[in-house]
């Protein structure tokens, strides 16, 4: 064996040695040294530079914040607040109008709008990928909130005054993109104008539940919240709450933390975590999985509630905000208050609030909720129905914005979102927020008022950052990223979300989008911290098709951007220290004519690819007026167009990859005419040769070769490349196959096997691979060629000796094929050449697909070893909702014996069975998706889910290796050896006797990762027995500021408080007695709510005067500069 494998070696380096060309190439770069230059790339200049430019430009768009929010505290203290205030006074642009007079079924309508809504005209705009207009803003309104109201009128009429402030900021920095202001009413006014893209159904969007507003609007918060399932809240009142802690968790974001737990005589928690986690997107929908699983019996005990949620505010062995505290409650009443458990955690400074929910509609006492809520700054609120839970459950935010006003200046930070897809086609983005808040006073001489007016932001395409880091000077496998306080990538090769649901942002931690280890987790941990460093690290990266793992070096550098919460990074591997630029200065002076005239420009012409091959370019931006396309031919076409135009010094063409593709044109047309011209392919079975370089050319050779070729023309894009570079020898690249696909068809002698090298250079001391270079196997031809390597046979003209049990010679892979396996896989464990002619339709499959016997062996006997990784920005479509059952779950069933019982009818239990049956025939729908919306609608198709990855690179064996398979009487004897230099392993086992042997198959394929597919029980379990890796989800990556002032309590003490049977919600908010009669409302003063739009499912709560509120901690709480989901995405919505 250890001969046909030297043979193997020796045709392989034979063959490329000739038709590869490496050296040959190396002189033709010596030969050309006039024409470039060896240029150094230093990290740590390099990410300093990029950080300040990066710097400057958030700079900008803080500066536009400041502005705004200045302008809108201003305009809002100015304006008089009118009470008989009409439509017809306001003139603006209704963004909805249009889509609203198309829909038949809507209520302006059927009412008529009085608003004077503005008719515009839109053009369109290429930075904004969208008609807009310039000179107005436009407004977007809830549908839950009626435009007529006198609050809705009268934010109108002083927000107009912003559109002057937009306009000013775009005239100073025309690179502005959305501009929004985001009202604690619900109005939402953005600039330029552009209509709004409502959704095909109901438009449910409301600036004040986005994520982006809340962070703004609110310190970080600790939140626990119990949900009261004792046996009274079967039936409809259980899937109110169910809807409604969804709807709460919504209100939360990654400066939050969370648990949840249900409790009747006992409190547990309804998932896998034990304590408070992080309000991320995956937290969330664990929680939001895990509540569904709730059901009613037992007895109410709030005791247990509450000491359960209290134990968990005061476990300080764990990450958590650490600024405002709070218990959420939903039940359906009671009557214990459990004053006993206040006094002990809680009183006397009360630096928990308590906010409690009455759900379902009974004919309970609610005067304990009330005064939990009561005594414990907290707030007190009723859902009756399913119309009042998200009004009801954002009101909360409204009393964690107070403690920010009474910060004052030290409460207004500009922070900066996660990135997300914006809905209007800017890609992804990130949204610089700030809050406004309301400097109005109760009267002359009286304190200011305590109250978010609402919050302002920018956005910031994630391209526009992008532009700021060098492109192309840092090779294939080089790159810029950057993160925030929370670890999550701002800027990274990695972050490519499959999903556009515009309600999550895009969270994707740093040690998801590389291959983890120690080493990047305390890069991670330093930049996270603010430091400076730089690091050289072994590690793991994955091949561009997720198929393949290589072990390779990477210096690290990394720098924080000051004045943001982000850190930089630059990753660069030690042959990219160097690269070349090219110096065509003498062609140049020489050539005042356009580009096309230049010497080695004729090469790029199809009129040569016959005899010099055909070139593929890369798709980059050499020109700004250069036409992109998908089809290279037609990009090709529209490049030399363009060069026919064009000067080599022109201002609009970027010089260096201009000037570099030209270079590379001449060099590997020097290529094909020192080496390829000459020789015959035929004759080694080669479908093809080519080359491939850092400048963007891909030459194929001959030019009837290009039309079976595959590979990306973005070099720095092509598998191929990017191995070539980080593996020294000759890589192989199957075929893909995928398990589920037909076989290959072997027609035409079309299908082959790429082998690739790269170039290395050494120029007076400084190594650098600024090519690629190989040629493409005819499969069939060098599957013959393979057999006869691995035989007893000298040449391929001697005859076959066939050895039997009397002759004395051995066997081998050809004469005894069926007794003899002989194969050659890859590193990925993938099939490259069989021995068996059945097997040549199965060349690129996973080996354990073909035979799993034999890969599970050569995996056992570490000749491979196997990486697991997960994939979080997959998207999968939604499973349907299944029946299990006849009834719905967490319903209670009466027995026999309770029909019989006379007293049972008067019961509660009774009365809940009642609501379940007759809510249930008139209110199916609103708890069940409707069918057609969700096949109209992209997110009701596909949602963002976790893929498992499972990736196979060679072990620590280097030599041969014999072994045995024992299955008894079915036992296998194989041996293996690594070819040298090639990513081979030549493998040579008997054939199966009988099928005993079969045993576990591997798994190459990218499947549904258990811990979205399971229930969150058996997802945490997943956890504990190591089977996948959810430290993302269980324990937080971020950096949270912490305030001394955190702890405080609160500035003011209640006023001439006592218990009562009347406790209104909003008067105890407003720290009045709660028998006391509000005082008349200043002039500057207006409601913070609007009043709902009639008729209305279920009333909101009444109207709050603005001002005279309770204090909240002092100094307010610092808040963590972590991100949030970016803005102008959700005005789609």
């Amino acid at each position: 064996m250890q001969h046909w494998a030297r043979r193997l070696e020796q045709e392989i380096d034979g063959v490329m040695r000739i038709f590869g060309g490496v050296q040959q190439l190396r002189e033709i770069y010596k030969d050309n040294r006039n024409l470039f230059e060896v240029q150094e790339n230093e990290p740590q200049k390099l990410v300093e530079k990029v950080a300040g430019d990066i710097e400057s430009l958030l700079d900008r768009k803080v500066q536009a914040l400041k502005r705004l929010a200045d302008a809108a505290e201003n305009f809002q203290k100015a304006h008089r607040w009118q009470d008989n205030i009409k439509e017809e006074d306001i003139l603006y642009y209704d963004a909805k109008a249009d889509a609203e007079l198309d829909d038949p079924e809507s209520e302006d309508v059927e009412r008529g709008s009085k608003a004077s809504t503005l008719r515009l005209d839109f053009v369109e705009d290429s930075n904004f990928k969208n008609k807009v207009n310039y000179s107005y803003t436009a407004v977007q309104i809830p549908t839950d909130i009626y435009k007529g109201s006198t609050v809705i009128l009268n934010e109108l009429n002083w927000t107009e005054a912003l559109e002057n402030v937009f306009i000013e900021n775009r005239r100073q920095d025309p690179t502005l993109l959305w501009q929004v202001f985001g009202s604690a009413t619900g109005v939402t006014r953005y600039y330029p104008a552009t209509p709004w893209r409502a959704p095909k159904k109901i438009d449910l969007y409301d600036v004040r539940r986005r994520p982006w507003y809340i962070q703004g609007a609110s310190s970080p918060k600790d939140m626990v919240i119990i949900v009261d399932v004792s046996g009274s809240v079967s039936g409809l009142t259980l899937k109110l709450m169910k809807t409604s802690v969804c709807e709460m968790l919504d209100t939360l974001s990654d400066d939050d933390y969370v648990n949840v737990a249900s409790f009747n005589e006992k409190a547990q928690p309804v998932s896998c975590f034990t304590h408070l986690v992080q309000a991320n997107v995956r937290n969330k929908k664990v929680f939001k999985e895990a509540v569904q699983g709730m059901v009613a019996k037992g007895t109410t005990g709030y005791k247990a509630g509450f000491e359960y949620a209290f134990d968990q505010l005061q476990n300080s062995n764990i990450t958590r905000a650490n600024c405002n505290k709070m218990i959420m409650m939903f039940t359906d009443g009671g009557e214990d208050r459990v004053q006993d458990v206040f006094e002990k955690y809680n009183w006397p400074n009360r630096t928990v609030r308590v906010f409690t929910f009455s759900v379902g509609q009974h004919n309970y006492d609610v005067t304990p909720l009330q005064w939990m809520a009561c005594a414990n700054k907290g707030y007190y609120f009723e859902i009756p129905s399913i119309g009042a839970i998200r009004i009801n459950t954002q009101e909360y935010l409204d009393v964690l914005g107070r403690p920010m006003v009474l910060a004052g200046k030290e409460a207004k930070q500009v922070q900066w979102t996660n990135v997300y897809e914006d809905a209007l086609g800017l890609g992804l983005v990130v949204t610089g927020t700030l809050p406004v808040f309301n400097l109005t006073q109760d009267g002359p001489g009286e304190k200011k008022n305590q109250l978010i007016l609402g919050v302002m932001g920018i956005d910031v395409a994630l391209n526009d950052i992008k532009r700021l880091t060098p492109n192309y000077t840092l090779g294939a496998n080089g790159y810029v990223f950057a993160i925030d306080l929370n670890g999550y990538v701002l800027l990274h090769p990695n972050l490519k979300p499959q999903t556009t649901n515009f309600r999550e942002p895009v969270t994707l931690d740093f040690l998801d989008a590389e291959l983890e280890d120690e080493n990047k987790e305390e890069i991670r941990r330093s930049m996270i911290d603010g430091n400076k460093g730089h690091k050289q690290i072994r590690t793991l990266v994955k091949s561009l098709d997720e198929r393949y793992v290589d072990e390779v070096m990477r210096n690290y550098t990394w720098v924080p951007i000051r004045s943001t919460n982000y850190s930089l990074g630059l990753v660069l591997p030690p042959y990219s220290t160097f690269y070349l630029q090219a110096n065509l200065s003498d062609q140049i002076l020489q050539v005042k004519l356009p580009i096309s005239k230049l010497k080695d420009f004729e090469f790029l012409l199809p009129s040569s690819f016959e005899s010099e091959g055909h070139v593929f370019i890369a798709p980059r931006e050499y020109c700004k007026d250069l036409n992109a396309s998908d089809n290279n031919t037609e990009f090709l076409k529209n490049f030399i167009e363009l060069m026919e135009k064009v000067t080599p010094d022109s201002k609009q063409c970027n010089n260096f990859l201009l000037h570099n593709l030209i270079l590379d044109t001449g060099i590997t047309q020097q290529l094909v005419e020192r080496v390829w011209r000459d020789q015959d392919l035929n004759t080694y079975s080669l479908l093809a040769v080519f080359a491939a370089t850092d400048g963007g050319i891909t030459r194929v050779f001959p030019n009837k070769a290009a039309d079976d070729w595959t590979e990306n023309p973005e070099p720095f894009n092509a598998s191929f490349y990017r191995r070539s570079l980080d593996n020294h020898g000759y890589v192989f690249k199957p075929p893909h196959q995928d398990a589920l696909l037909r076989p290959l068809e072997l027609e035409n002698d079309t299908v082959g096997i790429l082998v690739s090298t790269a170039v290395e250079l050494s120029l007076g001391g400084r190594t650098l691979r600024p090519a690629v270079v190989g040629v493409k196997l005819d499969l069939e031809a060098w599957a013959e060629k393979f057999k006869v390597l691995a035989s007893n046979r000298t040449h391929q003209d001697q005859p076959q000796k066939q050895c039997g049990p009397s002759s004395h010679c051995e066997m081998d892979c050809e004469v005894n094929n069926e007794d003899l396996l002989c194969v050659l896989i890859d590193d990925g464990g993938f099939l490259v050449l069989s021995n068996q002619n059945h097997q040549w339709d199965q060349v690129g499959r996973f080996f354990s697909e073909v035979d799993a016997n034999l890969m599970l062996a050569l995996y056992n006997n570490s000749f491979y070893t196997r990486k697991e990784s997960y994939d979080y920005q997959a998207a999968c479509a939604p499973q349907p909702p299944g029946n299990l059952g006849a009834a719905p779950r967490g319903v209670f069933v009466p027995t026999i014996a309770d029909f019989l019982n006379l007293a049972w009818w008067t019961s509660a239990a009774a009365w809940s069975l009642f609501q379940q049956l007759l809510y249930g025939l008139i209110y199916h729908s609103w708890f069940q998706a409707d069918p057609a919306e969700a096949e109209g609608n992209p997110e009701a198709r596909e949602s963002s889910c976790v893929m498992k990855q499972t990736q196979y690179y060679f072990g620590s064996v280097n030599a041969s290796y014999n072994a045995i398979i024992d299955c008894g009487n079915c036992s296998r004897l194989f041996h293996a050896q690594r070819l040298t230099n090639t990513n081979l392993l030549f493998v040579v086992a008997e054939k199966p006797l009988c099928s005993q042997c079969e045993g576990g198959r591997l798994l190459q394929k990218e499947t549904h990762s258990q811990r979205t597919a399971r229930s969150s029980v058996n997802w945490c379990r997943d956890r504990d027995t190591g089977e996948a890796r959810i430290s993302a989800l269980t324990t937080t990556r971020r950096k949270i500021p912490q305030t001394a002032a955190a702890e405080l309590p609160s500035r003011r003490r209640w006023a001439s408080w006592s218990p009562c049977s009347c406790c209104s919600s909003w008067a105890c908010l407003l720290g009045r007695s709660p028998k006391s009669t509000p005082t008349p409302r200043a002039a500057s003063e207006r409601p913070l709510l609007p009043l709902p739009r009639p008729p209305r499912l279920s009333p909101a709560p009444p109207p709050r005067p603005g001002g005279g509120g309770r204090g909240g901690l002092k100094g307010g709480c610092r808040r963590s500069l972590a991100p949030k989901p970016h803005l102008a995405a959700e005005l789609s919505k």
